[in-house]
């Protein structure tokens, strides 16, 4: 074609007929222990265990100045519209 580039051969590699694979395969090679994601996983599980914390809190301050606030009002409510008492 026109515009194909021309490109040399690649060289032949030479390969040697006397090169055998080992004969026995008793021993596999020991895996590779990677520890870089486990520190990630572990920073990660520490990161949601943190923001899980937070919302939690949050929502637990929340209940407890909701609560406050209707004890406030209840007792208020009950001052005003229980009967004057005599002394």
């Amino acid at each position: 074609m026109f515009l194909s580039p021309k490109h040399a051969p690649p060289p032949a590699v030479p390969v040697h007929p006397t090169q055998h694979a080992p004969a026995c395969h008793c021993q596999a090679p020991a895996p590779v222990r990677r520890t870089a994601p486990t520190v990630g996983v572990i920073a990660g599980g520490a990161a949601v265990v943190i923001t899980v914390g937070v919302v939690l809190t949050a929502l637990l301050v929340a209940v407890t100045a909701a609560a406050v606030s209707v004890a406030v009002v209840a007792v208020v409510l009950r001052a005003l519209l229980a009967p004057p008492r005599q002394r």
